[in-house]
């Protein structure tokens, strides 16, 4: 894909707008086997500005997938991805006024099995994910370094489902892990390695194409290392509902809820609670209307809570098939964030493009 966009942002009475290119690729590859199932994705985004000021955001995105047919009824997951973005400058961990934020690379992989005992349907889960940061660059031309934000995740999860009925299955989770820094101690000082630990039920619904997902509720809670981090507990909502209602019409709602960790000294973390959706229509049979939208919802405990911010996201966009191989695109996303102390900081984005496929 290729697209023209131009950004506008606003963060209190400072204005900015850039023109920008952006490039992007994806692809998929899934294998034919008569047992067992192999499926590799990926998608990827340059960014170039042409001219005024702002910063390119590169992003991309890598998934590998390896599903084993052990038995009739026992299925193994292999399972490994990368991922890169760039910072935000809204987000509560950026550095003020830098010219670049750092860049966030992600790397997963993790196992799993699942055996169907009937009515009962077990599964037990691994997990490591490596997060590693990059300078920032300030305005000044210099850098700061990130490295004591690079950690480790591992995650063991067991879930236990029965099934009333093919399209209706309650199920509980248990989660056990650890966060391990790469540094005893961070730039501040503070022992941020924790243990990790939460709990969930909720329902999986699958009535084919009409509706399917899951909801689930549950709690998380995190222990530091450092004493002067207090514990942080969150509330959970997590789950992804797809929806539609007739031939060419769709609704995709997902829900989550992460604990972040902070970089601010004596601050654990904050949650932060999202749910975003998106709906597609076809308005022709060459021609899709699409709107988006969502909320951010990042808190913090005690004192911390005057960092709180609410973010909003509102989206509109059209893709014309031109044939089999073309398509026209044009976007217009706008997102605020909204400060409980300082200004707010909005951002409007024009995108037109055409893409190729095969």
């Amino acid at each position: 894909s290729q697209k023209l966009g131009n950004e506008w942002t606003k963060n209190g009475s400072v204005k900015d707008n850039r023109i920008f290119s952006e490039t992007g690729l994806k692809g998929t590859v899934t294998s034919d086997w008569s047992r067992h199932e192999l499926t590799v994705g990926a998608e990827g985004a340059w960014q170039k500005t042409l001219s005024g000021d702002g910063t390119d955001k590169p992003r991309a995105d890598i998934d590998a997938r390896l599903r084993l047919d052990l038995a009739d009824d026992t299925i193994a997951t292999l399972s490994g991805s990368y991922s890169f973005s760039r910072e935000d400058t809204d987000d509560p961990n950026a550095v003020s006024g830098a010219r670049a934020q750092s860049g966030v690379n992600e790397y997963g992989a993790g196992a799993s099995i699942e055996h169907d005992f009937g009515l009962i349907r077990g599964s037990i889960a691994a997990d490591v994910t490596r997060y590693q940061y990059s300078d920032a660059e300030l305005s000044n031309g210099s850098t700061l370094e990130r490295g004591d934000r690079n950690r480790n995740r591992y995650t063991l999860r067991s879930r236990l489902g029965y099934e009333l009925s093919p399209a209706l299955t309650p199920f509980v989770e248990g989660l056990i892990g650890k966060i391990d820094y790469d540094d005893a101690a961070d730039s501040a000082g503070y022992r941020r390695s924790a243990d990790l630990y939460g709990a969930k039920t909720g329902v999986a619904v699958d009535l084919g194409e009409k509706l399917r997902g899951e909801i689930a509720v549950g709690y998380e809670h995190q222990t530091y290392e450092d004493a002067r981090l207090e514990e942080l507990s969150a509330l959970t909502v997590d789950g992804n509902i797809y929806w539609s209602p007739q031939e060419g019409t769709s609704l995709d709602v997902t829900l989550d809820t992460s604990i972040d960790p902070s970089t601010t000294a004596g601050v654990n973390g904050a949650t932060t609670h999202k749910v975003t959706a998106q709906l597609a229509h076809d308005l022709r049979e060459n021609l899709v209307a699409r709107l988006t939208g969502g909320t951010t919802l990042t808190r913090y405990d005690g004192d911390a809570a005057a960092s709180d911010t609410t973010a909003y996201l509102a989206g509109a966009g059209v893709t014309w098939r031109i044939n089999r191989y073309l398509d026209a695109t044009a976007d217009l996303t706008y997102e605020q964030t909204h400060y409980k102390t300082g200004t707010n900081n909005d951002n409007l984005t024009a995108l037109v493009g055409l893409t190729a496929k095969r």
